[in-house]
């Protein structure tokens, strides 16, 4: 279940020299949904696809920074919580949890500092695309620039669908 239209708070990281990061934001809606545990789990895989985020997996985060060049990223917090380290080592420190849901545009670093035992995510891409991980090493760019701007914009939001979240703020 969601709450009524859950509207997004925005976070802008800019490029710092590693991690390219977006002109888009990463969108956070906090408490979107209620279900938690494999009930939650089931309810973001069958929400994502229905508005064609799939090549879902549910695991957590990496505890290192890292950014995918190749495709956006939902990630859904299904249970308990963690501290995220969003938008590389000058990003910001973010706690999520259960309810949760984070869009992470192509480029924008993310990782996790601490987490409670039972913190599990659902992630999945928009159009099912694959999705590369890259650490922020000498060596990614400038082709990871160029995988960033190639990727094309979702034509639906994860949680919102075709009203709302990147369908309205990544223009």
């Amino acid at each position: 279940m969601t709450t009524p239209e859950p509207q997004p708070e925005p976070f802008h990281f800019k490029d710092d020299g590693a991690i390219p990061n977006s002109t888009y934001p990463l969108l956070l809606y906090r408490n979107a949904f209620s279900e938690t545990g494999s009930a939650g789990a089931s309810w973001l895989e069958r929400r994502f696809s229905a508005n064609n985020w799939t090549n879902s997996w549910r695991n957590g985060v990496y505890s290192y920074h890292h950014y995918h060049s190749t495709s956006h990223e939902v990630l859904g917090v299904y249970s308990g919580s963690a501290l995220l380290h969003l938008g590389g080592e000058t990003g910001e420190k973010v706690r999520v949890q259960a309810g949760d849901i984070i869009v992470i545009p192509a480029g924008v670093g993310h990782k996790k500092l601490e987490a409670t035992a039972d913190f599990g995510v659902v992630g999945a891409y928009p159009d099912g695309r694959d999705c590369d991980v890259l650490r922020g090493k000498p060596g990614d760019r400038p082709q990871a620039d160029k995988n960033i701007a190639a990727v094309p914009l979702p034509q639906t939001d994860p949680l919102r669908g075709t009203t709302g979240g990147v369908v309205a703020l990544w223009k």
